[in-house]
């Protein structure tokens, strides 16, 4: 079991959640990762002890880990973009993260979890803050119609989140069945959006979504591309004449996480109807395997203990 050291507290995982981002790290590498590591970057838990300074009323809370560590003086953080941060560390990707019985974390990414809310919905919070940071970006106004690509979990808190906000919403999904989940459409409708956001990294997508962006439109580019695929041209004459704006979105800051708890508690943003799988640790081979085919929509892994502590105690996919 590791031991928290000064200004770090030692949480015994609860739930941890599963993305593309948990797989691309494990299958192709990422810019921010460094080896050897422990992956997971959506976790709850319990604090079970902590380090030298550290407020000791920690021990035994239900706590959401904010992911990232800043520095707090920069400018970016000075800004409220701590994600922005050039001493940023991420749990998962500088540190070890929570695939793992227990994980050690900085007190500053402590967020308390209200007891009315269920690990299984709180563990949707860093999916869900970096979702409130991309809709941040947007600066959606009343009256705004949003075009969003992609059903999947993202691509739902998205739509939750801009309907939440009284934005008028529409979804486009190849993918039948997360489609008709969703009530999505097959293909991009010809009328134009002010606020246009690709939740899947295609780089197609991502001309469409050029093409859709109305006059003084925002795009938000959420997804990342490969690098062979990430620079693409752009008709900069169209950005001038019809005041389009195009504005990037990574990650989330710790603000975000508070959001995103408060949310959740007070059941504004649904995610219970998200979850598809609830499998042990030990069947993340499994896990991957599900986001990799995209046969399910959010996976939760449980360490030994937990796993039947949970809301539902056995495997399902509510999309077959």
């Amino acid at each position: 079991m590791p031991k928290p050291g000064g200004g770090e507290v030692l949480v015994e995982v609860g739930v941890a959640g599963l993305c593309r981002t948990d797989l691309k790290l494990i299958e192709q590498g990422h810019r921010d990762l460094i080896l050897p590591r422990v992956p997971g970057e959506e976790v709850v838990g319990y604090v079970r002890a902590v380090g030298k300074g550290v407020d000791e009323s920690w021990i035994k809370k239900r706590v959401y880990l904010y992911p990232g560590t800043s520095c707090g003086h920069c400018r970016s953080c000075r800004h409220g973009a701590g994600n922005l941060c050039v001493s940023m560390r991420i749990m998962g990707f500088h540190r070890d993260g929570g695939f793992a019985d227990y994980v050690v974390a900085p007190e500053s990414c402590l967020i308390a979890v209200p007891e009315r809310l269920d690990f299984d919905a709180a563990v949707f919070a860093e999916p869900l803050s970096c979702c409130l940071n991309a809709i941040e970006r947007a600066d959606p106004q009343s009256g705004d119609r949003a075009l969003l690509f992609g059903a999947g979990p993202a691509g739902t808190l998205l739509a939750r989140v801009l309907s939440f906000l009284g934005v008028d919403v529409t979804i486009v999904e190849p993918d039948e069945r997360r489609r008709v989940r969703a009530g999505a459409l097959a293909e991009a409708p010809s009328a134009m959006f002010d606020i246009v956001i690709p939740a899947v990294g295609d780089e197609s997508v991502l001309d469409q979504s050029l093409e859709r962006l109305a006059p003084r439109g925002r795009l938000v580019v959420f997804s990342g591309l490969s690098p062979n695929a990430a620079v693409r041209p752009i008709d900069v004459n169209r950005l001038h004449y019809l005041e389009q704006t195009v504005v990037g979105a990574y990650g989330c800051s710790y603000r975000h996480g508070v959001t995103a708890i408060k949310w959740l508690a007070a059941g504004s943003i649904k995610v219970d109807d998200m979850i598809s799988h609830r499998l042990p640790l030990t069947q993340l081979d499994t896990a991957l395997d599900i986001v990799r085919t995209r046969t399910g929509m959010k996976v939760l892994l449980y360490p030994s203990g937990y796993m039947f502590n949970s809301t539902v105690s056995t495997t399902q996919d509510k999309d077959s």
